[in-house]
């Protein structure tokens, strides 16, 4: 199937691995961009995650790739062969777009970093993915499980005490990956609007510190070392999971008409008038004489009925779902959240609705190496 998308015609040279990079090109991709994606003989790092594996019809494929290699056109290319560089040369001289992680300075040496790339193309778009940056951290290898560790997430994940814990997924990769592509798309603006390319780089560790957003603030506008709460919120009560009859349900009051709303329907309208719990920042500094006292009427039923009552009027709560059980959510919420690109095995969609331009599924997850020659004809062509 030939793209289609507002970004239909624009070629993308993938030589990034893992996620980060792959995340952002997949997003291009779902937008109608021509991404070949670039492996040595081994392939990616992430055909090799497993398990879990997907038993299709070419064997097991490990299910981490399938997750963000969608619409891509996979070719191998063996860098130090001079047949396989020169071809890699030919595809960065036609690609609007070149994206990369390799460690700072990599892909000097085969004439594929920005400066060599901008002489056989002056219009590229080059966008280079690192985990600490080119200067002091250029020789750190960037793997998200160390930026969570180094940038102070894992301080602020786990109980008050405790251990520290990572996320449960690899935020910073794809959160990079996601200013990566903002990057890559402001670059093209800028680039139809002057006819300039330009090398734009982005960072595991920056990327982390914007992502922490109220926690940096935090200790930058106010002098405040945030700490691990569990599932508490540092500027917010309610805000966290908390018991019923039959077990825990996230419940938030975000503002004071939710927390009013809330008391009425708990049967205890008279808590919003109490000095303690006024206003948010009362609520957060006096939460612990706050929370008994929601706990003792949230102990007289069920989550499900708490669920019920709360969301009929209007308070933000849910129950702490599974995976699984967050898809059929989804699926019950007419998000259509699964699509099978090629007819192929399910994978979650682009979370964006376009009314003029959607997303298109047009390729299932490339086996390595599955557009080699057509990708070298089209190259010499």
């Amino acid at each position: 199937m030939a793209p289609s998308g507002p970004l239909a015609g624009l070629v993308v040279a993938d030589f990034s691995r893992v996620l980060a990079g792959p995340y952002a090109t997949m997003m291009l991709a779902d937008l109608g961009a021509t991404v070949v994606k670039v492996e040595n003989a081994g392939g990616d790092d992430t055909r090799t995650w497993m398990p879990p594996v997907h038993d299709g019809p070419d064997g097991p494929m490990s299910t981490y790739y399938l997750s963000i290699n969608r619409n891509k056109h996979s070719i191998v290319l063996d860098l130090d062969d001079p047949e396989d560089l020169a071809d890699a040369h030919r595809l960065s001289a036609r690609a609007d777009v070149m994206i990369e992680n390799f460690k700072p300075g990599g892909l000097r040496r085969f004439e594929l970093d920005y400066d060599a790339v901008r002489e056989r193309n002056a219009s590229v778009v080059y966008c280079s993915i690192s985990g600490f940056g080119t200067a002091g951290g250029a020789h750190l290898p960037g793997y998200d499980l160390l930026v969570q560790a180094t940038s102070g997430l894992m301080s602020l994940t786990g109980e008050p005490g405790g251990t520290p814990y990572r996320s449960g997924v690899a935020v910073f990769d794809v959160m990079t990956g996601l200013h990566a592509a903002v990057a890559i798309l402001a670059a093209l603006q800028h680039r139809t609007v002057t006819g300039e390319g330009q090398h734009v780089e982005t960072n595991l560790l920056s990327s982390a510190l914007s992502c922490l957003v109220n926690q940096t603030s935090a200790y930058l506008a106010g002098d405040v070392v945030p700490s691990r709460m569990g599932n508490a919120h540092l500027s917010l009560f309610p805000y966290e999971p908390l018991p019923t009859g039959d077990g825990e349900l996230i419940v938030i009051a975000g503002n004071d008409g939710q927390f009013r709303r809330l008391c009425t329907a708990l049967g205890a309208p008279e808590l919003p008038d109490d000095p303690r719990f006024a206003s948010m920042a009362d609520r957060t500094r006096n939460r612990e004489a706050l929370r008994p006292l929601l706990l003792e009427r949230l102990a007289t039923r069920s989550a499900q009925e708490w669920f019920d009552v709360l969301t009929g009027v209007g308070v933000p709560c849910g129950p702490i779902n599974t995976v699984d059980q967050g898809i059929g959510l989804a699926e019950s919420l007419g998000l259509n959240p699964v699509v099978h690109p090629g007819g192929g095995v399910g994978v979650v969609r682009n979370p964006v609705d376009y009314s003029l331009t959607p997303p298109d599924y047009r390729r299932t997850p490339p086996t390595l190496g599955a557009d080699t020659e057509a990708v070298r004809a089209w190259l010499k062509g």
